[in-house]
């Protein structure tokens, strides 16, 4: 009966929906389909505009910077797409602000399968907590760049106090810092006992695709 089947097929679509698998509907896409559509037609009006005014050399001289400002875009997405997925070149990460660090970090810290939380708000300072499916733990706290310049090393430990603690419960704090950790640091780091230090050198290569097991840091 057509009452039947048309009950049926709402029931077989329903599931496929609810299973992520049916697609969207047309009102989910159609928005976008308007924007590209007004997008074509204002790129071919601003051409006739310029061959108008300008005649060839006009027309030549729109379509060469139209196509430099969609490769300049497609650029610019991939960017975007890589650094969302937890990768960042040298360039990017010295221009991350400490905040942007903390967003960077749960890029990577996801990348690599570990479900994060951040406690920034709870904490008051920088803080991530992460968890992975091995039910590994890790406090994640970030140390500030020095005002005297991004080259230099801060001395001494009291800002490591602050970041972290003595590793219990299997939990591993990591103390992230873009710049480099004197030794002194290194030293009472080591005599706690389940603290690490992610350095400079160490973020870059975590930032390049190299997960935290490699290098080191879960102890």
């Amino acid at each position: 009966m057509p009452g039947s089947r048309r009950s049926q097929r709402q029931r077989a679509v329903s599931e496929l929906r609810a299973q992520g698998r049916y697609g969207p509907e047309l009102r989910d896409v159609l928005p976008g389909f308007v924007g590209i559509g007004l997008a074509v037609l204002a790129l071919v009006l601003l051409l006739m505009w310029l061959f108008r005014a300008f005649g060839v050399v006009g027309l030549v001289v729109g379509s060469v910077l139209l196509a430099a400002a969609g490769t300049a875009g497609r650029h610019l997405r991939r960017a975007v797409v890589r650094r969302r997925g937890g990768r960042y070149t040298a360039a990017e990460l010295a221009r991350l602000d400490d905040r942007s660090l903390v967003v960077a970090a749960t890029r990577m810290l996801r990348r690599d399968g570990w479900e994060v939380v951040d406690l920034t708000a709870r904490k008051g300072r920088p803080r991530l907590y992460a968890r992975d499916r091995r039910g590994r733990e890790l406090d994640v706290a970030f140390r500030p760049v020095s005002t005297a310049g991004e080259d230099e090393t801060v001395s001494g430990p009291a800002p490591l106090r602050e970041a972290g603690r003595p590793g219990i419960d299997g939990l591993t704090r990591v103390v992230v810092h873009r710049c480099g950790f004197s030794r002194e640091d290194v030293v009472w780091a080591f005599r706690q006992g389940g603290v690490r230090l992610l350095d400079g050198h160490q973020l870059q290569r975590w930032a390049d695709g190299a997960s935290l097991d490699e290098l080191g840091v879960p102890g």
